[in-house]
């Protein structure tokens, strides 16, 4: 297949339990639950995105036609960021990554070096091969991956298909509430965290990558 990215680069990771670790962020260009366009938005399964994944005209974006390719691009960007010998570690985000990151892809990863994450909304069932699954549910929209490392549930969302109750004997390790950023952002972050002192099992996840000004 074809592989079109919209992005990747080397920074740290801004949320959740892996916060503050070095890695490429490969963002795939499309979604399943919005196409991306201002004028779809409102109308759109997921309204609240924060995210530019149109196209393949971001940092280091393209199409690609073979999964080694895109293997061996993120391995220059990585061997380009880090100075010391580590585990080189890769967060494949979107849009929805598992609309195109498939076995061929994590076989060809995995033969670079990295240990593999994925960012997903859950609505499709992850290949094997992973390393770290954060799912990040949203409202009307059934949810096909129902285990991983972290469930990171964007945190208020109006519908009743989206409190933080009904995902809380899912099979994930870790639980965060990430305050939606938008125009209420401040009291969103003052109810997440409330919520999360009053039932301990969450945890609060602040998008620290926009605190510290990195990508």
């Amino acid at each position: 297949m074809t592989y079109a990215v919209k992005e990747a680069y080397y920074t740290l990771q801004g949320e959740g339990a892996q916060t503050g670790r070095a890695a490429v962020f490969l963002r795939f260009a499309g979604c399943n639950l919005w196409s991306g366009l201002e004028r779809d938005r409102a109308s759109a399964v997921c309204s609240f995105c924060d995210t530019d994944f149109v196209g393949v005209d971001g940092e280091n974006g393209g199409k690609f036609q073979t999964a080694d390719g895109v293997a061996a691009h993120v391995r220059r960007i990585w061997d380009e960021g880090a100075v010391r010998i580590s585990t080189p570690y890769i967060v494949c985000t979107g849009g929805e990554p598992l609309l195109q990151l498939d076995v061929a892809l994590i076989t060809a990863l995995n033969a670079a070096g990295f240990e593999i994450g994925v960012e997903t909304n859950g609505t499709i069932a992850a290949p094997s091969g992973l390393d770290w699954i954060c799912v990040s549910p949203k409202a009307d929209a059934a949810l096909q991956q129902v285990s991983g490392s972290e469930l990171k549930l964007v945190y208020p969302q109006d519908a009743l298909e989206a409190q933080p109750e009904q995902f809380e004997t899912l099979d994930f390790t870790h639980f965060f509430l990430q305050p939606k950023d938008d125009v209420n952002a401040a009291a969103n972050t003052q109810a997440a965290a409330e919520y999360c002192m009053k039932n301990p099992q969450w945890r609060l996840s602040l998008q620290t990558h926009k605190l510290i000004g990195l990508p």
